[in-house]
């Protein structure tokens, strides 16, 4: 008798020996975690595994997202366009509205550039002004005073850009960094490795330029950034500083972030450590400031309030800053500020990713799905070969 395997049975073979590799190799699937639901403002978070963890994607939707528990304390009544607050150690967004709606930044992109520009130029380098250096300054700029022809150090240029917010003063610390476009190229990729996506730099001074945009959520991520730089955080805690005049005199320049100087009316915050504030026709009034309160450090950011006037930036960010610290232990984080650790951009809606195309961390790195289907394809391809090889060695009979 004739042992003889058909092409049709070593097909069959091969599929389902590719299945059982694919059983072997790929891991259990888990179970899918439960989808929770929308985070509203006037509601309260539920209980269970989702309690704490910050829902993906919330930051993403428009509109106000906080996760109150019982006796939370209720949000301020606010105007501004965006805005956002923050545990400054945690990195906890506590509550946020709009946070990655893109809009002009003003003066508190100053922040990123300092991020960028500070660790390069050191305080004590001293430096003589070119003419060149203080050409292209936009018509209407804050200015602290910058003389052509006039030595000066650069913490003297530093305290002109965090005290006086001064244009001139960016632009020749931008000339010592390599040039205008250089600058805002390097402010750029800094912001991306903070994790900053919403963020586009083309005037590293906050001037109104089409197409310059950042965001309540990465002006957050910049300030608290900032704060974990010694240099930064003197600067922008500094109220008053003494200036090089053109007559090689000098003379007083103060902070214009009144929450800090209490100036035009303003109480200043009890606590307060910074950070920038800002305006322009195009941003409105804009202001990032951070505080400290019985071990805790908050970072808030408010832009464009659409009502209040001029100074209703500071009494916005006051409110959102009361609200956090009495809020502490009494809501659950919407989000947070560790931008590179946090879930890539996701869709509208925060439900969670099908069993079969992810595995949760506790459960071990997991095979990935080319792993899966290489093994099952080594396995059902191996098992097939090893049945061809045996049938050409048995003998045959009758």
């Amino acid at each position: 008798m004739i042992i003889g395997i058909s092409s049709r049975v070593v097909a069959a073979s091969a599929c389902v020996m590719c299945a059982a590799g694919v059983l072997v190799f790929g891991p259990a699937s888990p179970s899918p975690s439960p989808a929770p639901g929308p985070a509203r403002a006037d509601a309260e978070a539920p209980d269970g595994p989702w309690a704490t963890a910050p829902w993906p994607g919330l930051l993403y939707r428009s509109g106000t997202q906080v996760r109150p528990r019982r006796a939370a304390p209720e949000l301020p009544d606010l105007s501004a366009q965006s805005w956002l607050v923050a545990d400054a150690r945690s990195g906890d967004v506590l509550a946020a509205s709009n946070a990655h709606l893109p809009l002009p930044p003003a003066s508190t992109l100053k922040i990123l550039f300092a991020l960028t520009v500070l660790p390069s130029l050191p305080g004590g380098i001293r430096h003589r002004v070119a003419h060149e250096e203080l050409t292209g300054i936009g018509p209407g700029s804050s200015l602290v005073g910058v003389a052509e022809g006039r030595t000066y150090e650069v913490t003297d240029l530093w305290h002109g850009v965090f005290l006086s917010s001064g244009n001139d003063a960016v632009r020749v610390l931008a000339a010592l960094n390599g040039g205008w476009h250089t600058t805002a190229a390097r402010m750029q990729a800094k912001a991306r490795s903070l994790g900053a996506l919403d963020t586009y730099v083309l005037s590293p001074d906050g001037y109104d330029t089409d197409g310059q945009v950042s965001s309540a959520y990465d002006l957050s991520v910049f300030g608290r950034a900032g704060l974990r730089n010694p240099d930064f955080a003197r600067y922008c805690a500094t109220v008053e500083a003494w200036f090089p005049g053109r007559d090689g005199g000098t003379f007083p320049i103060v902070n214009t972030n009144r929450l800090l100087t209490g100036a035009n009316g303003v109480a200043p915050y009890p606590g307060l450590i910074g950070v920038k504030n800002g305006y322009t026709t195009e941003a409105g009034h804009t202001l990032v400031a951070a505080a400290r309160r019985d071990g805790r450090t908050l970072v808030v950011t408010v832009m464009n309030p659409r009502a209040g006037g001029g100074l209703a930036v500071y009494e916005e960010a006051r409110a959102l800053l009361d609200w956090g610290f009495e809020a502490g232990g009494h809501v659950d984080p919407v989000g947070s500020l560790d931008a590179l650790r946090a879930r890539p951009r996701p869709g509208p809606d925060p439900v969670p990713a099908p069993a079969a195309a992810s595995v949760d961390d506790d459960e071990g790195p997991g095979w990935s799905e080319a792993a899966v289907i290489t093994g099952g394809s080594v396995v059902g391809g191996t098992v097939v070969a090893l049945v061809l090889w045996v049938s050409r060695r048995r003998p045959s009979g009758r």
